[in-house]
């Protein structure tokens, strides 16, 4: 298979995301693997050294053992193709939302369609296949500007049913349950993702209408982000990806498509249990429980949420100075 386009796709890994980025790799390694020209796609990835925010447990590893399983990673996915790797130590707080927003502004000018990747995803080995033609259809129909987005998993509620696979539109929405491979709390592995996505035959691609979409695989045509969009500095945290929505909602007044390859599936294990590994002072039975068990969490959610939803409204805007004021 040979690319007509160029493709970059980008990931923030977090140190404490160490057990499971390797599933993440390996999807896009095998995403790439059997493209004739490799040097079409990018892959960025930076990996988050500092303690910043979060500590390390030194009682359970050491910062230099996770350094060194990340090189060995990098070292296996310049085995398939071009790989741009960062290891971040600075002081200063950089937040999925300054990766993304450096990422589409870095790689917007260089390749047709940029990718957000993300650590709890498994990518479709489908994936440059499929946007590639994607992209190729949609420039011969003078469509210079879209997103995209892949069939899903269950998400947080039923208001997600419009970008579910079909193979889990119609299983329950229940959370709590670790055992069932619809289920909202199922860890799915690569092996899972690819007997569903082997099964297809004909692409089933919507639009989606309201825009409906997260963070985790968002696919996103360069010329929107040559147009003006992109993340706002407001988001410095999270909600990222609605604050990536309401600026290209401003921008265009919703005339840009989303398509939704709807029978793709592309895992988003958000509630993957290895998620936050060797945190120092967190408590919880989940990585939700233990993120939240932080003070600093607590507030900086909060002002990243009141910043996003309302970016348009005469309100203070907060920053990472706010959250840390009174410590």
């Amino acid at each position: 298979m040979k690319l007509k386009n160029k493709f970059a796709i980008g990931c923030l890994v977090q140190w404490y995301e160490v057990e499971i980025i390797d599933e993440y790799i390996e999807s896009v390694k095998q995403a790439v693997k059997d493209i004739d020209n490799p040097e079409n796609v990018i892959i960025d990835i930076c990996f988050y050294m500092s303690q910043n925010l979060e500590k390390i447990d030194k009682d359970k590893i050491s910062l230099s053992e996770i350094e060194a399983r990340f090189y060995v990673m990098v070292s296996s996915l310049r085995s398939v193709g071009k790989v741009n790797e960062t290891f971040y130590t600075s002081d200063k707080i950089y937040t999925i939302a300054d990766y993304r927003r450096d990422f589409n502004n870095k790689y917007c000018e260089d390749v047709d369609i940029l990718i957000w990747g993300e650590s709890d995803a498994l990518m479709p080995k489908q994936t440059f296949e499929v946007l590639d033609l994607l992209h190729t259809n949609n420039i011969n129909k003078n469509t210079y500007k879209y997103l995209a987005f892949f069939g899903t998993c269950k998400m947080w509620d039923e208001s997600w049913k419009a970008l579910e696979h079909p193979d889990f539109t119609d299983k329950p929405h229940t959370d709590g349950d670790f055992k069932n491979w619809w289920s909202l709390c199922y860890t799915m592995n690569l092996k899972e993702m690819n007997e569903i996505n082997n099964k297809v035959e004909n692409l089933d691609v919507r639009i989606a209408n309201p825009y409906k979409f997260n963070g985790c695989g968002l696919v996103i045509s360069s010329d929107v982000i040559k147009s003006g969009v992109n993340i706002p500095k407001s988001a410095f945290f999270i909600h990222e990806d609605t604050a990536f929505m309401f600026s290209l909602i401003k921008t265009f007044s919703g005339n840009i498509p989303q398509f939704v390859i709807k029978n793709i599936l592309l895992v988003h294990n958000r509630k993957h249990p290895n998620k936050r590994e060797y945190v120092d002072g967190e408590v919880g039975n989940t990585p939700s429980q233990q993120r939240e068990s932080s003070e600093w969490y607590k507030k900086a959610s909060e002002y990243s949420h009141h910043n996003v939803y309302s970016m348009y409204e005469q309100n203070k805007i907060y920053s990472w100075k706010d959250v840390f004021k009174d410590e």
